[in-house]
């Protein structure tokens, strides 16, 4: 088992996809969105899928269905559910989606900041803005990969995408979202996946189960509740320092 961090130009096809969704509701630049954001991905070898959206209740619908995007353009003046509106139910689904607006309009930082947006893009500059945005992003997102002889075949992943390791037996099962939930098991103990992961966020909260802790949203009455509306049982012995290390995990983001 091998845990390295990468730097995102050096991926290769094969690789995990990055998640990538567009919402604005103009079709001129959901497609110039789209076209420049594939020229940089190739240009860059960048491993990716682009989900174009026409409106915030489209997008949303994708969201509720547990479909997890690592980096969201959304535009901020859409009819009816407008840009902000939609992030806000961004943040209740998934904590750790990196939003980046994109506007006509520069009165709109407020807004943002409550949202935790990373970045905001002007339409009327969008070839000159998007090359460094997304090497900010992907700078910000430190992505790290893990790499196993799985059942399934080898396979590295993303660390900010495995939800969640469970022990089963003589396996470890791997919870991890792709555009839907996928399941990849190896033959190994949970105590020396814990070791390698060390430093990746995740929490033992159970002798059977390794949290990523970028995918829990709250914990409470002996129970670990999941962005993705799973939830584990934590043992009363390990409550108290499970909740301790989550509440320190969340004060140093």
């Amino acid at each position: 088992m091998q845990i390295r961090a990468i730097a995102t130009k050096r991926r290769k096809a094969g690789q995990t996809m990055l998640q990538i969704a567009i919402c604005d509701d103009e079709q001129f630049y959901r497609d110039k969105m789209k076209n420049l954001l594939e020229r940089y991905m190739q240009k860059n070898a960048l491993p990716y899928v682009i989900h174009t959206f026409l409106s915030g209740e489209e997008f949303l619908r994708q969201c509720e269905h547990n479909m997890k995007f690592d980096i969201v353009f959304l535009d901020i003046n859409m009819e009816e559910l407008d840009g902000i509106r939609t992030a806000e139910r961004i943040r209740a689904y998934h904590s750790d989606t990196y939003i980046v607006f994109v506007t006509a309009f520069i009165d709109y930082a407020l807004e943002g900041y409550k949202v935790n947006a990373v970045r905001y893009l002007m339409k009327d500059n969008l070839e000159g803005a998007l090359e460094e945005c997304m090497r900010a992003v992907l700078h910000k997102m430190q992505v790290a990969q893990v790499s196993f002889a799985f059942l399934e075949g080898d396979k590295k992943l993303y660390t900010d995408r495995i939800i969640y390791v469970e022990s089963r037996g003589h396996k470890l099962l791997f919870h991890y979202m792709e555009a839907k939930m996928e399941i990849y098991q190896i033959y190994s103990k949970l105590d020396a996946l814990e070791r390698q992961l060390e430093g990746n966020s995740f929490l033992r909260i159970h002798k059977s189960y390794l949290v990523n802790m970028r995918h829990i949203r709250t914990i409470s009455n002996y129970v670990v509740f999941l962005d993705t509306g799973e939830e584990l049982s934590v043992p009363r012995s390990r409550f108290q320092s499970v909740k301790e290390s989550f509440v320190d995990y969340k004060g140093a983001l």
